[in-house]
């Protein structure tokens, strides 16, 4: 089965949505304009929605790493400088305006070093009602920087050199060198590396404990979760564990108090039971990849014949495998032989996983870099491809000195039977991808075992990190490719030193790339980062950092009631405006 790219593009996609009134159109919905309360009667019904998870902490920066973490929750309670749309573009949120590179806003010195500065709006508060400065972000940078969280290292905060308030409503922060998204910090994107992410904290809640010198018991404390104070459109008012958590409008927030009254977020591990709630009426929308394609096909059949409701299908989570190379882990050792990782992957066979999974409507990819960016065109032809092939797969086991034993499973004079176990997150998707994957693997000659991690499992970032074999893993829900990309740096590599907070689980260490990783984030201008990139994207194909597999059919479905929900690239986050959704019926 033929292995070129293929790109579905994303207008045939969303035509899978159920012929309900349509939202409006992608990305739109002005940023800061007030609310108009008097235009209708509010209903006064809670927006329930289906999450996959009961994530640890709501916090969009939180100080411990978990294998599953939420971007809509980050959005219902966080606010940062900045705001990032559904296109990927970024206004002010709580600053005025945002940083503009050679004025005053925007300093750079001829040792590279920046200053920017950001003036907050007027009469911010935090969601107890206490004002909101620029003191807040000075404690935040107290918080992160230290290295016993486990932040120091990540960007933003591993590239800032300190964080001043010399007046309530101006922050000014000193960079180390060059980065070319200090004006763009947002409230982050609770994931493994935070991205963009410079949230402010509360000094008046957390100031005390931190002085203790309990990190752990500071790690522990309830704010993080069920006692969380934000300056987000909701604010936390009732968590039953294992169950929801609700939240209800912030009357203050600053661009405007939400259209609906109270949302409540439902952890429904399993997908079919998702659907189940959302064809009873039980929940009106699904977030966080909790329903796949499957059940998204079934929502559109059952609600297309009575307009009940809208299914929109994107290109998101990017899926991937990663081989565990670092030495001391690697089980075999052979992982680190770029000649077994390249004969791997010339055994993957993309075709049937998207005939299997997705009736042939995935987007198979090489990298992160996604279909509808502007850089794909130009990554995806200058990327190493790595076909479906079994010839080639033999001709580099060979070179690399192995041979099948009698058993038919590749063996080494030294290293022994390739044996290695694969791992997955339990879910019916991942578990069928796991099981073609193994199973052509087995055929080939390499003796794989298949192992499930549940939701609790993938939650344990110590565990991930350390697994010895390969494992398939999900990324890049309201994160760029190019960030993505960078999370492979030598850098980002979990340890026990940064609190297994690195995205980089493979240990992949390329020093041409990190080279340019490092030039990336020193180049300002944004014509000028896009040849970086493709130099990135070809190193890390042609070195099989790790085995890009495809870009989930990602799936969104709400109800007909509910309107706003919009598709967005992958840069942005579909909640976004979440502020601005508002019930039709």
């Amino acid at each position: 089965m033929s292995l070129s790219l293929r790109v579905v593009p994303l207008v045939s996609l969303v035509l899978l949505a159920a012929c309900a009134p349509a939202p409006s159109s992608q990305g739109g919905g002005s940023v800061g304009q007030a609310n108009d309360q008097a235009a209708a009667p509010r209903i006064n019904r809670t927006l329930v929605m289906a999450g996959r998870s009961e994530t640890p902490s709501v916090s969009s920066r939180p100080l411990r790493v978990f294998g599953l973490t939420s971007t809509t929750v980050s959005r219902l309670f966080n606010a940062g400088f900045a705001l990032r749309d559904g296109d990927g573009n970024f206004h002010p949120y709580l600053a005025e305006s945002l940083p503009q590179l050679n004025t005053e806003t925007w300093r750079v010195s001829p040792d590279a070093k920046m200053e920017t500065t950001y003036r907050l709006k007027q009469g911010l508060v935090w969601q107890d009602g206490t004002p909101l400065t620029a003191d807040d972000w000075v404690f935040a940078y107290e918080v992160y920087s230290n290295p016993e969280f486990g932040q120091a290292g990540s960007p933003p905060i591993g590239l800032m050199e300190g964080v001043t308030g010399p007046d309530p409503r101006t922050v000014v922060i000193r960079w180390k060198g060059a980065y070319a998204d200090a004006g763009n910090l947002d409230q982050g994107s609770a994931g493994p590396t935070n991205a963009l992410g410079f949230p402010p904290l509360p000094r008046h809640i957390l100031d005390t404990q931190l002085k203790k010198g309990d990190i752990e018991g500071f790690i522990a404390l309830p704010f993080w979760n069920y006692e969380y104070v934000g300056a987000g459109p909701y604010k936390m008012d009732k968590w039953e564990p294992g169950s929801y958590f609700e939240g209800v409008a912030f009357d203050q927030h600053v661009l405007g108090r939400p259209k609906i009254d109270r949302v409540r977020m439902m952890f429904v591990p399993d997908f079919n039971t998702t659907l189940a709630n959302m064809l009873a009426g039980e929940a009106h929308i699904t977030v966080d990849d909790s329903i796949r394609f499957q059940q998204a096909l079934v929502l559109r059949r059952e609600w297309e014949p009575r307009q009940a409701g809208t299914v929109l299908v994107y290109p998101a989570l990017w899926r991937s495998t990663y081989l565990q190379q670092r030495a001391e882990l690697a089980k075999p050792p052979a992982f680190n032989d770029v000649r077994v990782r390249k004969a791997m992957a010339h055994s993957v066979d993309k075709g049937a996983l998207n005939d299997a999974l997705f009736e042939g409507e995935g987007i198979l990819t090489e990298t992160p870099i996604a279909p509808n960016s502007p850089l794909f065109a130009e990554v995806d032809r200058t990327v190493t491809k790595y076909p479906f092939d079994t010839r080639r797969t033999e001709q580099l086991m060979g070179e690399a000195g192995w041979a099948r034993g009698a058993d038919g499973v590749w063996a080494h004079p030294t290293i022994g039977r390739f044996a290695t176990e694969m791992t997955v997150l339990q879910s019916p998707q991942n578990e069928n991808e796991m099981h073609i994957m193994a199973d052509t693997w087995r055929r080939i000659g390499y003796d794989i075992s298949e192992k499930v991690w549940s939701a609790t499992q993938s939650a344990d970032a110590e565990l991930r990190a350390t697994h010895p074999g390969v494992a398939n893993t999900s990324a890049g829900a309201g994160t760029p490719g190019d960030v993505l990309l960078a999370e492979h740096a030598s850098n980002q590599i979990p340890s026990a030193q940064n609190r297994w907070t690195g995205s980089n689980r493979g240990g992949w260490s390329n020093a041409d790339f990190d080279r340019l990783v490092d030039q990336l984030n020193v180049t300002l201008e944004r014509e000028r980062r896009g040849p970086i990139l493709v130099q990135m994207a070809k190193i890390f194909s042609d070195d099989v950092a790790i085995i890009a597999l495809y870009f989930n059919p990602t799936t969104t479905a709400f109800t007909s009631q509910l309107k706003g929900p919009k598709t967005a690239v992958p840069e942005g986050t579909m909640s976004w405006d979440v502020y601005d959704w508002e019930w039709v019926s």
